[in-house]
């Protein structure tokens, strides 16, 4: 009789490389390991032959980047989604897709169980497994870290150790990392204190430290169409293309880093060090365009609407009616997004340098201070009044009243005198 198979999210890393034998020693599954590439830069040569060698019974390499970028990617952008301010999704957008991906290969290989390797205390482990939900409630999903005695990393390569499985990673070189075509995530050792500065050169590996960028800077442009990057100084580029272009521009002139202490789904704050170069001016981009393009009341909505958007994003709650209707919105809103930005990167800072767009709905002949025949002086004083119209009848109801020298003498005594 044949055994049962698990699906198991494979990245070569520390957790995943300890699951394989843990996997078989408590369930006696067939282990099928996954890689999916969403652009984490790996030898996937050698990590599949390390599956292998651990004791997979097979192993699968997907290369999901242009995927992850025109899918995932490039509607959060549309939105201008970012978490708390700083974090632009790196890890958040990915985990949707990779989770699809290993659903799928559950129903090819008629596995039964899907397993993945996010720790007990992160998000990961709920944006994997409200997708797995969402598209099969049928199947168990493992989680270790939720269920084994391991404690801590040193305990992880110590079960290697005792098996005579060779360790993938520098025990001093231990951040716990995610990266993939988007960004490269840091955690651990010295930023647990949050006193502590990140030791940014033993650190970063996409983006220089913006003290050594160079003195003189870099332009660069970035061309929309609908609201989705198409070109790069001028040259039309795939998605990915464009990614990598732009991850070399952004990470040579030190823009992109983030250091944020975020509120995690499961209730916990965590610090986390992000460096995302590409994405740093996408957005700067993009949100320049959509002050070129959008209408005051779309611009507001949408302001809304992005808060929600990264809020589920980040909740693992891609695969949502509400997720799909904000998408919807954001398509529609950015139908005439479309034109050239230009920029000035320089020693980790991005500032305008110019935009336009055949949709612009900027107009020099009215904005100008030079008087012209689309804009009329006077009409000002009938809109204030008419503006301002509660205003009065509420400061007229005051005055029958007496409310409003209450409300003046108030004023006056709490006004401080010299």
């Amino acid at each position: 009789m044949s055994k049962e198979k698990v699906i198991l999210a494979y990245s070569g890393g520390l957790d995943t490389t300890v699951i394989i034998p843990w996997l078989k020693e408590n369930y006696d599954y067939d282990v099928v390991a996954v890689c999916i590439d969403v652009g984490q830069g790996d030898d996937w040569g050698k990590i599949k032959q390390r599956a292998l060698d651990t004791g997979a019974s097979s192993c699968y390499v997907v290369d999901a980047r242009e995927e992850y970028i025109t899918d995932f990617i490039w509607p959060a952008l549309k939105a201008n989604a970012i978490y708390e301010d700083r974090y632009l999704l790196g890890t958040s957008t990915a985990r949707p897709l990779i989770a699809k991906i290993l659903v799928d290969y559950a129903r090819q290989e008629g596995a039964t169980a899907i397993c993945h390797g996010a720790t007990g205390k992160g998000n990961d482990q709920i944006r994997f497994e409200l997708t797995i939900k969402a598209f099969a409630p049928d199947l168990k999903i493992i989680a270790p870290w939720r269920i084994w005695d391991i404690q801590s990393r040193e305990e992880e390569i110590e079960y290697l150790e005792k098996r005579n499985i060779p360790v993938p990673m520098k025990k001093d070189q231990s951040y716990s990392r995610d990266e993939n075509i988007w960004h490269l995530s840091h955690e651990g050792l010295e930023l647990e204190e949050t006193e502590n500065e990140p030791n940014w050169k033993h650190m970063l590996q996409l983006t220089v430290v913006p003290e050594e960028a160079p003195e003189a800077g870099e332009y660069v442009e970035v061309g929309f169409e609908h609201g989705i990057p198409v070109s790069v100084n001028g040259k039309k580029m795939g998605a990915l293309e464009l990614m990598k272009e732009l991850n070399k521009i952004g990470g040579r002139n030190g823009v992109g880093l983030v250091d944020i202490v975020e509120n995690r789904v499961v209730g916990m704050k965590s610090r986390g060090v992000y460096e995302t170069p590409g994405g740093a001016i996408l957005y700067f981009a993009h949100e320049q365009m959509d002050h070129l393009c959008l209408d005051r009341d779309t611009y507001f909505f949408k302001q809304q609407a992005s808060l929600k958007m990264s809020e589920l994003i980040y909740n693992g709650r891609w695969y949502t009616r509400l997720m799909e209707s904000l998408m919807a919105f954001m398509d529609t809103a950015e139908q005439n997004v479309t034109g050239t930005v230009k920029m000035k990167l320089y020693k980790g800072s991005i500032r305008g340098a110019g935009s336009s767009s055949p949709y612009s709905l900027y107009n020099a002949n009215i904005a100008s201070f030079t008087t012209g025949d689309l804009y009329d002086h006077h009409d000002a004083e009938g809109f204030i009044t008419l503006f301002g119209l509660p205003l009065k009848v509420r400061a007229m109801m005051e005055q029958a009243t007496g409310q409003g020298q209450a409300v003046e003498a108030k004023a006056l005594k709490q006004r401080p005198t010299e």
